[in-house]
């Protein structure tokens, strides 16, 4: 039930995304980053 009242509740919604966004900013920022840490230990 708890996964149904977000889609309802507007304000609870938008938090749920904004969350979900975050963590997949910060996934993708921490993936660039291990990517380039790991150019530069191969130079």
């Amino acid at each position: 039930m708890a996964l149904i009242l977000p889609l309802v509740n507007w304000s609870n919604g938008i938090i749920m995304i904004g969350v979900f966004g975050a963590v997949v900013i910060g996934l993708v920022v921490t993936l660039l980053i291990f990517m380039n840490s790991g150019k530069k230990d191969e130079n």
